[in-house]
């Protein structure tokens, strides 16, 4: 897997008055449940406010205010409002998918499975049938070249729901030409609110509820989003490879994360402690898995989140390949 992990500054913020936008996710079909108990023994002593100067707005592809919410718990507070275009001003995006199956791993992005992340290499494609046990895999022609979809058109038939046997043994790369127009807008508690009874998320599907989707807020402005359905896209015999950085485009959703993987901007924690990379939509902040000396916490709750004297409550992303951020929400979230 080719990272190549990014330190970058914290720069000037841009202040602008924005109506929400609405969106579909592209794991929709997952959704969330409504709220289960949690005993474990957690310090809310210790309440760390978001800090929007963590925000990287080079390129002005996000913007940040703060606006009156109300949350999920009904009470009134102030949220930042942060407005971003989906298209991230720190790394590149992409390659998604390679051209022919003698390419090597720099030419296409990663796939996740059953907790391992693979590179899209050419070797990756051409074995599908061996990796799959399924023989109808054979997703390039007789020169070895891939099966790749071509224009918008295709990349939103291709990873509808209801995809046609027309795009079978087709990798699906929706490209950034495809979402200039896309803008997203979250709203985030400036103060996290913390609930005794957690929020979890329901990746096996449910009853709707008003629990959002997505997990939180890249500090590059990029959706932490659901885990990505992959079983509808491999038995649909398409294959929709994330890039290096753990993304991909939905022409309605933008380009979004399915896994942290180091690309984004980071900010270092000075005791040594995992770095902040994100603040999940109640506030609480997201950090990488592991600290300075490769070590995971220990004491992670069932959401994946604990306690410290200098950060108070805050989650640790889960590893790149389990298509996964954090289970669920320890605070209240704008409904």
């Amino acid at each position: 897997m080719k990272l190549n992990s990014m330190k970058l500054p914290m720069l000037g913020l841009t202040f602008i008055s924005v109506g929400l936008f609405t969106f579909s996710s592209c794991s929709s079909s997952d959704s969330d449940s409504s709220t289960d108990s949690d005993t474990d023994d957690v310090d809310d002593s210790v309440s760390i406010d978001v800090d929007p100067a963590y925000f990287y707005t080079e390129g002005e592809t996000l913007t940040i205010t703060k606006v009156s919410c109300t949350l999920s718990d009904g009470s009134s507070s102030e949220c930042y409002q942060i407005v971003t275009t989906s298209v991230p001003a720190d790394h590149t995006m992409g390659p998604w998918c390679p051209d022919n199956i003698e390419d090597d791993a720099e030419a296409g992005g990663i796939w996740l499975e059953d907790g391992e992340v693979y590179d899209v290499d050419g070797a990756f494609v051409k074995n599908m049938a061996t990796f799959y046990d399924d023989d109808k895999w054979l997703m390039y022609d007789e020169n070895g070249d891939v099966y790749i979809t071509e224009t918008e058109e295709d990349c939103i038939n291709a990873a509808n729901p209801d995809v046609g046997t027309e795009y079978e043994n087709f990798c699906v790369e929706c490209i950034p030409d495809y979402i200039t127009s896309v803008s997203q807008t979250w709203l985030i508690p400036v103060t996290p609110v913390y609930q005794s009874t957690a929020t979890y998320f329901n990746s096996a599907g449910g009853a709707q509820s008003n629990v959002p989707t997505t997990r939180g807020v890249a500090l590059n402005g990029i959706e932490f989003s659901a885990p990505a359905p992959t079983s509808n896209i491999l038995s649909a015999y398409t294959l929709a490879p994330f890039d290096d950085a753990g993304g991909h485009i939905n022409v309605h959703q933008g380009y979004h994360y399915h896994a942290a993987t180091g690309y984004s901007t980071s900010v270092d924690q000075e005791d040594g402690h995992a770095a902040l990379i994100g603040y999940a939509l109640d506030g609480y902040g997201i950090y990488e898995l592991l600290d300075v000396d490769g070590n995971t916490p220990t004491d992670l709750d069932d959401l994946l989140g604990h306690s410290d004297d200098t950060r108070g409550y805050h989650y640790h992303v889960d590893e790149a390949g389990n298509n996964n951020f954090i289970n669920g929400l320890r605070g209240a979230y704008v409904l």
